[in-house]
């Protein structure tokens, strides 16, 4: 990884071998990602992840790193297995793709915006800031929105749909927060079964004729700590006793504070970020071993 990022080769994806053309819905029968993954490489001139195919198992340090928390201590392991609530990410986590970036590439400004959000994802960049920097960028007009819908809609992540199954289940809630937009991320709950009033993320505001006006800077995710407050408020209006938040970015490891997140999962089977990956309390690569240590 060292050696790619030194080369600039930005950013650093791992995704499901299977074949890009297929239907945006993936489900969990899709290839184990423990067996065999792809590193996907940013190709500037066409815009798209140009797969570089490994054969190695995830938990070799020598592909990936050292990590010492892809085994969940037993600890862990009984919080996750007895928590009442959990709360996932959508981009790169819920779903396979950044839905700024897909949009921002549907109106033609793909590879600016993409470099703003692995800078705001890494944490080296006020949200916020990166936000409204993203969006200044390609303005989308609601007209745009509403083709992108009906073009492009959005790739499930394999073993997302059984891994909420299970947890219902199991009697235990579900919520989305994200730092994308409700109107992006309203399709997939309803695919998912999740109720609107379990959603946390940006609205998109247009105008009588609909052009772009901005965001609604009053929701907590439209901020640095945002998804934090979300999580907070979530676990403090109905009493949860342990709630465990799931993501692939800095802004969701905000969210394992006191009186928010009692453990934070980092799902790196699309995105690794090393720096959140090395801090979660449990790192995993496949939503599958999530499913099998549930009850």
């Amino acid at each position: 990884m060292e050696a790619l990022v030194s080369y600039g080769i930005n950013p650093f994806r791992l995704i499901p071998t299977t074949n890009h053309h297929q239907s945006r819905f993936l489900s969990h029968s899709q290839p184990n990602l423990k067996k065999g993954f792809q590193i996907g490489i940013l190709n500037n001139k066409k815009k798209h992840f140009s797969p570089l195919i490994m054969a190695a198992a995830v938990g070799n340090s020598s592909q990936l790193g050292h990590f010492e928390n892809t085994l969940p201590s037993k600890e862990i392991l009984e919080q996750w297995k007895n928590g009442d609530a959990v709360c996932f990410d959508v981009d790169s986590t819920v779903c396979l793709d950044e839905g700024i970036d897909e949009l921002a590439e549907f109106c033609g400004a793909g590879k600016a915006v993409a470099e703003w959000t692995a800078r705001a994802m890494g944490g080296s960049v006020p949200f916020e800031e990166a936000l409204a920097a993203r969006l200044s960028l390609f303005n989308p007009s609601l007209g745009q929105l509403q083709n992108f819908l009906q073009q492009r809609p959005p790739r499930l992540s394999p073993g997302i749909e059984e891994l909420i199954q299970k947890l219902k289940a199991n009697h235990k809630h579900v919520y989305l927060i994200s730092g994308g937009f409700r109107q992006m991320i309203n399709p997939v709950a309803s695919i998912l079964g999740i109720p609107q009033e379990n959603i946390f993320a940006n609205q998109l505001l247009f105008g009588s004729s609909g052009q772009f006006l901005g965001f609604d800077e009053k929701e907590h995710t439209s901020r640095s700590g945002g998804k934090a407050t979300a999580v907070e408020q979530i676990k403090k209006d109905h009493g949860y006793k342990a709630l465990t938040m799931i993501g692939d970015g800095a802004t969701d490891f905000e969210a394992r504070r006191p009186g928010g997140a009692d453990m934070f999962v980092c799902y790196a089977g699309v995105q690794l970020r090393e720096g959140v990956a090395a801090k979660a309390d449990w790192l995993v690569f496949n939503f599958q071993d999530l499913i099998n240590s549930l009850a």
